[in-house]
């Protein structure tokens, strides 16, 4: 048994590479080898958002509070709200963030696959991020 301790794992910025405004990501677990998943509570502020990108072995995220926006590519941006719980499937290509006057927060859990859990493309526009009204 482990006890990672609340406050124990520094939090860090969202970097700019992978991420759009302000972004803050708060580690909460990694399992030890052979286990593969790992997750963090991410907060994005009001307009902040991932860039496009998929996950080898597919994605959970638990929204935990404020108003979110997700969007699969080809499909319509959707609004997210505390307590719903989205998956993104295999290389299915993605984004999400905060929508453009709330911040939101949720639980990232994903697993490893040939060590990497995320593969990052480009950054979402601002044409690409306006959900209509």
């Amino acid at each position: 048994m482990d006890i990672t301790r609340a406050g124990s794992t520094a939090s860090t910025k969202g970097p700019a590479d992978w991420f759009t405004g302000t972004v803050r990501i708060d580690p909460l677990f990694a399992a030890p080898d052979p286990a593969r998943v790992g997750g963090a509570l991410v907060t994005f502020e009001p307009g902040a958002r991932t860039a496009w990108h998929t996950h080898p072995l597919g994605q959970t995220l638990i929204v935990t509070t404020g108003l979110g926006w997700v969007q699969r590519d080809g499909g319509p941006v959707e609004e997210i709200r505390p307590g719903d719980v989205v998956w993104f499937p295999p290389g299915e290509k993605h984004w999400h963030g905060a929508s453009a006057a709330t911040a939101m927060s949720h639980i990232a859990i994903q697993e490893k696959l040939n060590g990497s859990p995320v593969d990052w493309l480009e950054q979402v526009s601002d044409a690409d991020y306006q959900r209509p009204a």
